[in-house]
């Protein structure tokens, strides 16, 4: 109920402790004297013994000293020993340090009650006054069980670890130099933080003839310096003194600081103006320029500032003449010409130049300068066209005058004599020759060409022999006209133009344009087509060219299939008189393009109908059905033709050579195939985009077949077949036709050489029997060897005879096929049917 916080009791006591004491002292009598209760009186009684105990603990006071900055870990004492406590117990009374006013830079080991360094120490943190050259640090031991307090004074003694240091590194002087032996020049004095002996004891100044340092010492012991000025200064002889200060204290061992004291002089006018020489020379011709620069004078000072910038003035020697003559300027010492000069007039000058400074009380100095005019070749020589013309013909003759020239100079003697020439004449076509004296006559010396150089300007040059020469130079410009002495030239001989077939008529094929070197009318060209039959065709109905800029023009459509190049000249004229002209050739190419669809020329058949092949069931493997030939009359890749089935009706049964066209069976009939099989084949050509033809081919298996002669041809579209006959009827009736009129058209071909379109009997349901192994004479005028050879292929595949016989006129081949059976009895006159067409209707 009565308890009390002892370290808070303590540390209020600590400030008033005497006056509580004699407080609780006063009320104790009091109290003794005067009957109380007994409890109060007994707790009074306490307060008085536990406040006299801390009393008499608190008045013990145990005082230690160590050096600063010892390392953390030593031990400054073993406080157990020093203040009586039993070692073993200090852990169990709980003891500790309690410090008044600072960090904890102590600790006691509980275990041996050693006072040891917890954090090093630096007095000059801890004491930053200087005011006593004491440092204290105050703590508390405290215990309990029963309480007891220590008083701890650890005194800390200052080391030398602190050099001294100026406020200022660099300590900057200005001292004229007038200033006398003697006088003083306060410095920046060094700190040094370390006290006692360790601060600064005393002050160094480097050698110097000039200057020295006094110490002297103030009432708190810190030294202070003055420099002592000890020889006069002269600014020009040395500018600038730099000393070094050095402060060092009292420790051991001693330690230092330095300063650079920058001593700057400043300038008094104490020295006069100096030119280099008392009289300058100076040549100058006649008529100089105005603002000529004769000379600059300059007038040196040792001073400094003010006192050494120098002002240049004409003295009342110098002539009113003179100065009108020339200028100086105040400043830069400049003289120049400020007015015409003439030998003739005056041949020399005399000019006297002051020269002072800008002090206070200026100082100054005087030269004089003579000035002598130097004779000058001062007039120009001149030229004089007499007469001339601007305007040549590039045919002119070698000789023409162009111009008469004459020359003066008013100067006389070597300065009057005149040469004139012609400036880089080696390379003009232009000379002059000396007609008289000072008279000239400019010639054509080269034939002229405009078409090179339309335009000179020849520039002529004249100089006289004075010192130094004076020279002249005319320029006359003389126009080289135009003669018509150029044909048009065009920049290639062979123009390959590319065509597509079938252009739009007007379609712009090249641009022929020549050129003329020549002007005006001389070089307006007119393009024309030198005229040219082909196949009773001018090339004017065919082409047409610009006559102005020679666009080339194609009029009508081509067709690769009837013309694939054209070559023709086209001819550029100039306008001169006599006009001139040259021609080009060109050489135009028709491109194909894939404007034609394949037309199937085997199995022949006429325009939608059905081709149908007999063949017997027990057909072998790999036997051949038929073959498709189509052929198409475009060239390169737009004529390359591929084939393949479109439709089919048993894949597994008939294969189809994309190359050559040929049907085959891949396989036996079996009884499980039905009777007819219906195959659609398509022919498509490899040109962008592709055509294509069809065919339909009814393919019929017999169990025997029946041999017949039989022969297909053309049948024109336009009749209609019968449909309402027996089909074994047309075949018969169709056969015995078709070999008469073979028969009759071989005949006709051989007499008349004159090629007509054959006609056979229509035959009904739109479709021509052809059985497999039935003759067939097929005859056909032929103009392309492709054909001829593909023919030749597919007919004896088949067995048969193929004969090529050429038409006496040469326009193509009669090729007919005749089975091989009937060729051992049969001529190929009687049993071939020819289909004739015109050479020009075939690719």
């Amino acid at each position: 109920m009565y308890s009390f916080d002892l370290h808070l009791l303590y540390l209020s006591l600590h400030f008033s402790l005497e006056r509580e004491a004699l407080r609780w002292h006063s009320l104790f009598l009091r109290s003794a004297m005067e009957p109380q209760p007994s409890a109060l009186w007994r707790r009074r009684h306490l307060c008085l013994v536990v406040l006299s105990a801390m009393w008499t603990v608190a008045l013990s006071i145990t005082r230690y000293s160590i050096p600063e900055e010892i390392p953390v870990g030593s031990v400054v004492a073993n406080i157990a020993n020093d203040l009586g406590l039993d070692a073993h117990s200090l852990a169990e009374r709980k003891v500790k340090l309690d410090y008044i006013h600072s960090k904890k830079y102590l600790e006691i080991n509980k275990t041996t009650g050693e006072l040891f360094i917890a954090e090093k120490i630096d007095r000059e943190n801890l004491c930053p006054a200087k005011t006593s050259s004491f440092c204290f640090l105050k703590m508390d031991v405290i215990i309990e069980s029963p309480i007891r307090i220590f008083n701890i004074e650890l005194e800390i003694m200052d080391i030398n670890d602190n050099a001294p240091q100026f406020r200022r590194e660099r300590i900057p002087l200005d001292i004229s130099e007038s200033a006398t032996p003697g006088e003083r020049f306060s410095l920046t004095n060094a700190v040094d933080a370390d006290v006692g002996e360790n601060s600064i004891e005393t002050y160094y100044l480097s050698e110097s003839d000039t200057f020295t340092i006094e110490i002297q010492s103030g009432s708190d012991g810190t030294k202070y310096v003055d420099l002592v000025l000890k020889a006069s200064l002269d600014r020009e002889k040395q500018a600038v003194h730099t000393l070094t200060l050095t402060a060092v204290d009292g420790g051991t061992p001693a330690r230092s600081g330095t300063a650079s004291i920058i001593i700057q002089v400043l300038d008094s006018n104490d020295n006069a103006p100096q030119f280099d020489l008392q009289v300058y020379s100076v040549d100058l011709i006649e008529n100089a320029p105005i603002g000529t620069l004769i000379m600059q004078l300059n007038a040196t000072d040792l001073d400094q500032g003010t006192n050494a910038e120098i002002t240049y003035s004409f003295t009342l020697y110098t002539s009113e003449k003179t100065q009108e003559k020339f200028s100086l300027d105040p400043s830069s010492g400049e003289i120049r010409v400020k007015d015409v000069i003439d030998f003739e007039e005056v041949k020399s000058f005399e000019m006297y130049v002051e020269a002072k400074d800008k002090a206070l009380t200026p100082l100054s100095a005087q030269c004089k300068i003579l000035v002598f005019i130097t004779d000058l070749n001062d007039n120009y020589p001149e030229i004089t066209i007499k007469s001339f013309q601007c305007a040549i013909k590039e045919s002119d003759p070698i000789g023409t005058v162009i111009a008469v020239i004459s020359m003066s100079d008013r100067d006389s003697g070597d300065n009057g004599k005149l040469i004139l020439s012609i400036n880089n004449a080696e390379v003009l076509p232009f000379a002059l020759n000396k007609s008289s004296e000072d008279f000239f006559a400019l010639m054509v010396t080269e034939t002229l060409d405009r078409e090179k150089i339309s335009k000179y300007d020849i520039i002529l040059h004249v100089t006289d022999r004075g010192t130094p020469p004076l020279t002249d130079n005319e320029i006359i410009s003389i126009e080289i006209l135009d003669v018509n002495d150029n044909a048009p030239v065009f920049p290639q001989t062979l123009y390959t133009i590319h065509l597509m077939e079938n252009n739009e008529p007007g379609d712009l094929l090249a641009s022929l344009s020549a050129h003329d070197p020549d002007l005006h009318e001389n070089q307006y060209l007119v393009y024309v087509i030198i005229e040219k039959e082909i196949a009773n065709t001018s090339m004017s109905m065919l082409f047409s060219i610009n006559p102005e800029n020679g666009n080339l023009y194609a009029l009508r459509t081509f067709d690769y299939e009837r013309e694939k190049e054209f070559l023709f000249h086209i001819e550029a004229r100039d306008s001169g008189v006599p006009p001139l002209s040259s021609n080009v050739t060109v050489h135009i190419i028709i491109l194909d393009q894939n404007d034609n669809t394949p037309h199937i020329v085997s199995p022949w058949r006429p325009q939608g109908a059905v081709i149908e092949e007999i063949i017997p069931r027990s057909s072998d493997k790999g036997s051949l059905v038929t073959k498709v030939i189509a052929l198409d009359a475009d060239s390169m890749q737009n004529s390359r033709i591929t084939y393949q089935f479109l439709q089919i009706t048993d894949t597994t049964l008939f294969s189809l050579d994309q190359y050559n066209g040929e049907i085959r069976t891949t396989r036996m009939f079996s009884y499980r195939d039905p009777r007819h099989q219906r195959l659609v084949v398509i022919a498509r050509d490899n040109g962008e985009p592709p055509h294509s033809a069809t065919v339909t081919i009814k393919v019929s298996t017999v169990e025997q077949v029946v041999t017949h002669f039989t022969e297909t041809t053309e049948v024109p579209i336009e009749y209609d077949l019968f449909t309402d006959l027996n089909l074994y009827l047309l075949i018969g009736l169709g056969s015995v036709l078709f070999l008469l009129l073979i028969t009759v058209l071989v005949i006709i071909v051989l007499k008349c050489q004159e090629p007509k379109h054959s006609k056979a009997t229509p035959q009904g349901r739109n479709s021509i029997v052809s059985q497999r192994n039935s003759t067939i004479a097929d005859s056909t005028l032929i103009s392309s060897d492709a054909y001829w050879y593909s023919l030749f292929l597919a007919e004896t595949r088949k067995g048969n005879v193929v004969v090529r016989q050429p038409l006496p006129n040469g326009a193509g081949f009669i090729v007919s096929s005749i089975p091989g059976s009937a060729a051992l009895t049969e001529t190929s006159a009687s049993r071939s049917s020819t289909l004739q067409e015109s050479s020009s209707d075939l690719p």
